[in-house]
């Protein structure tokens, strides 16, 4: 199945010269959302994680159903405000300003293997915040999973060097 071709293109979104890769197409799809965990579980078994971590919100799409294939648990990241106990909080660099994220302070367990999951990689910030977040929790960070790379945006030099797996590259 060419998955690939369910991710629609948005020219000019969210502003102009913008090409916004949508994964909404792909997502309506049975087939095409099956075979996107199914595929992204075979480049990630070999990481072993215990958990998975997903960014808001669309990491939780498909980090959930991979947590659920490897046998691992699954942790939300999210905006400030989100999570009702302690919090870890990570602020990081926009295009046109900052964000935050937090993860809960009990969400994993020293020394745990991580794989941090979303649905896109881009300049790569969203992700290295996250990375940020899961290494104050005392945890390995084993690899990171991405259904959608744009290239030309360069985010893996951002990341900390371990396995990056991708499914398709724009």
């Amino acid at each position: 199945m060419d998955v690939k071709s369910l991710i629609r293109e948005i020219p000019d979104f969210p502003k102009p010269g913008i090409l916004f890769r949508d994964i909404t197409t792909l997502l309506r799809d049975p087939e095409g959302l099956r075979s996107t965990i199914d595929t992204l579980t075979e480049k990630c078994t070999d990481l072993a994680p215990d958990y998975i971590v997903g960014m808001e919100s669309r990491g939780f799409i498909f980090g959930a159903p991979l947590a659920y294939k490897l046998g691992a648990g699954f942790i939300p990241v999210r905006k400030p405000g989100k999570l009702p106990a302690a919090v870890h909080t990570v602020e990081y660099e926009l295009e046109y300003g900052t964000d935050k994220l937090e993860i809960h302070q009990d969400a994993l367990r020293p020394g745990s293997r991580v794989l941090i999951v979303d649905d896109l990689i881009a300049t790569g910030g969203t992700a290295a915040a996250t990375a940020s977040l899961v290494q104050q929790t005392g945890c390995e960070l084993v690899g990171f999973g991405f259904i959608i790379e744009l290239v030309d945006l360069s985010g893996r030099k951002l990341l900390p060097d371990i396995p990056i797996k991708t499914l398709f590259q724009f």
